[in-house]
């Protein structure tokens, strides 16, 4: 335990860093059932502790950084919520389409909902049993490996859980050959291998039948599902090889509403959107989060532009000593304020800050509270001197790699920096996308603030749109 406690010291040292959260990783780690530090669900643990989300989240990162959990970026089916990708960081993530042979579906990632973001403590801190996987029992295999952390499972009686839609199962090591006899239900049944993700349908209906029949079914990296077969209920003798290097647990499921009802729990996770825009993640992983040929979509992210209104004059007034004093206070307001808000700043253009939220609301709180903050340095310095304009916009876009650091690109960011500027130093302008979520719209009203819309023109945009000035 002498690394541990170096590393846990070295942790503390963070100023940035909730006690709270490392002594409740601390005594995870010490005292915790190995499955609960395989892939760890951050918003879960916060919950479970009773510690703040983004604390959480940070506290993870920062232990992360200094070795005590490697961090991987789960690839998800938004159907059964199996992971179909495991990558260490996000460069590794190349591929345009993942298939998910259970479901029998293709998705195109998003770093919405299709990305997760896990902990799981190194083998230098404490070796669990998930650090070899393929000796792990068949139940842990889908708890721990196959199954998302944002799958709600029991804590206990999973196997009894399981048993409602499992018909049998089988461990083939490599090279190995086995016959797996089952009496076919009149049920869709599928017999569904969770390492080589390959999958067989069998549509068993009609008049049962007392013949037996056999069924032949190889386990390769190459085919991961053949055509779905239609047989009647009766008896089945299905003929198995595992042609890989590593052991598969082929298992025979009933796709009925137990499995369905299974599968359908979810519970919240850590999405790599929601890491994206974390100040602390964009801090310590400056420069190792994308590959600069990847383009990874994310669905709905919310920006929020600043700018200083009259910055030119302002230096002319008050000479630039005091005017370069005054615009990096208000820099540093407004990193506070983005990361109170979990929000991060993707970079500073001169006078303006570009920032990103998760959803529109914590922008919105963000850009009231940065008006505030506005007001107040003004107060103290008994001068007008700091106008700040605030432009939101919510929408699509694609995460890219530029200059050496993480950004966005898009329609969506052309749109919130041309919102902006149409933004004087009194309100803050927000499109639509912005003011109709149902969160902003309750923060809205709990200010007692109501937007006033308008119909304009922006620049390189052919339609007119509609923006609202937030009192």
């Amino acid at each position: 335990m002498t690394e541990a406690q170096d590393l846990f010291s070295l942790l503390r040292q963070s100023t940035d860093v909730d006690p709270q959260a490392i002594d409740a990783i601390r005594r995870t780690i010490a005292e915790g059932k190995d499955r609960e530090l395989c892939r760890i669900n951050a918003l879960a643990f916060a919950s479970k502790n009773g510690v703040d989300e983004e604390r959480t989240i940070s506290a993870f990162l920062h232990a992360a950084r200094v070795g005590i959990f490697d961090i991987s970026w789960n690839v998800l089916c938004p159907g059964c919520g199996g992971v179909l990708d495991t990558n260490a960081t996000l460069k590794t993530m190349q591929k345009d389409e993942y298939t998910c042979a259970l479901c029998s579906e293709g998705y195109s990632p998003t770093l919405d909902e299709m990305v997760e973001v896990t902990f799981t403590v190194s083998p230098r801190i404490r070796k669990i049993a998930a650090h070899t996987p393929h000796e792990l029992p068949l139940v842990e295999y889908f708890r721990q490996i196959y199954l998302a952390s944002g799958a709600d499972l029991p804590e206990e009686d999973l196997a009894e859980k399981m048993e409602a839609f499992a018909l049998e199962d089988i461990e083939l090591a490599p090279g190995e050959k086995a016959v797996l006899p089952i009496q076919l239900p009149p049920e869709f049944v599928i017999v569904f291998e969770p390492v080589t993700h390959s999958a067989q349908f069998i549509d068993a209906k009609g008049e049962p039948t007392k013949e037996r029949r056999s069924l032949s079914l190889v386990f390769d990296r190459d085919h991961v599902q053949n055509q779905t077969l239609e047989m009647q209920p009766g008896p089945l003798r299905i003929s198995l090889e595992n042609r890989t290097d590593t052991r598969v647990l082929p298992t025979v499921f009933i796709a009925g509403h137990a499995l369905h009802d299974f599968l359908g729990k979810r519970r919240p996770f850590l999405t790599a959107k929601r890491l994206l825009t974390n100040q602390t993640f964009r801090d310590l992983y400056r420069t190792d989060t994308l590959d600069i040929n990847q383009r990874l979509k994310i669905t709905s992210l919310t920006f929020l532009f600043t700018d200083l209104r009259g910055s030119t004059e302002l230096y002319e007034r008050v000479g630039d000593l005091s005017a370069f004093d005054l615009v990096r206070e208000h820099f540093q307001v407004l990193h506070e304020i983005v990361a109170a808000e979990a929000g991060a700043v993707v970079k500073t253009i001169g006078d303006a800050v570009m920032a990103t939220f998760a959803t529109p609301d914590r922008a919105v709180a963000a850009a009231l509270r940065m008006r505030d903050a506005m007001h107040g340095l003004n107060e103290k310095s008994g001068r007008e001197d700091l106008l700040l304009k605030i432009g939101v916009h919510a929408g699509p876009c694609i995460a890219v790699s530029m200059n050496e650091r993480q950004d966005y690109f898009g329609q969506t960011v052309n749109i919130a920096s041309r919102v902006q500027n149409l933004a004087n130093a009194q309100a803050i302008f927000a499109t639509r996308a912005v003011v109709d979520d149902n969160l902003t719209a309750d923060l809205l009203r709990r200010n007692a603030l109501t937007p006033v819309p308008h119909e304009v023109s922006l620049r390189g945009i052919e339609r007119e749109i509609a923006v609202y000035t937030i009192p």
